[in-house]
């Protein structure tokens, strides 16, 4: 059992109720893995923006510094921030409204799942969505 406590279906309909992904954390260099994983998700069709304060714009997209300053609706948050981040990630996720809240590989924080879930949204925990994408497309 995974340490998020979804199995393969719940990741599944993950995969197809989103269209929106905030990447909290996108790095403009190709090298990096959320830009990496930003690029597949690209190409999978789902609508990325580029969360990060120090940039304007990556993979030619408007780039926020917040979630609080995306002024439209989205469906997932992706998180390539630290552990100890996730609380306060948390809450932000919550006020914006979104849906799912991933933690990246290595990304687990149990009280701000909690916190998550408690608002009604679905917590994925140290996995990476363009593997797990990856086993329905």
């Amino acid at each position: 059992m995974a340490i998020d406590g979804l199995n393969i279906d719940d990741i599944k309909r993950i995969s197809t109720q989103v269209q929106t992904i905030a990447i909290v954390g996108l790095s403009p260099k190709p090298h990096r893995a959320s830009h990496q994983v930003a690029l597949y998700l690209q190409q999978l069709g789902y609508s990325i923006i580029p969360v990060h304060p120090l940039h304007k714009e990556i993979l030619g997209l408007t780039c926020y510094p917040n979630l609080a300053s995306i002024p439209f609706e989205i469906d997932m948050v992706d998180c390539f921030r630290s552990s100890e981040a996730m609380p306060t990630l948390a809450s932000e996720v919550i006020a914006k409204g979104a849906k799912v809240m991933w933690m990246q590989l290595d990304i687990y924080h149990a009280e701000a799942a909690a916190m998550a879930r408690a608002a009604g949204i679905a917590v994925v925990m140290d996995r990476c969505p363009k593997i797990e994408f990856a086993k329905f497309s």
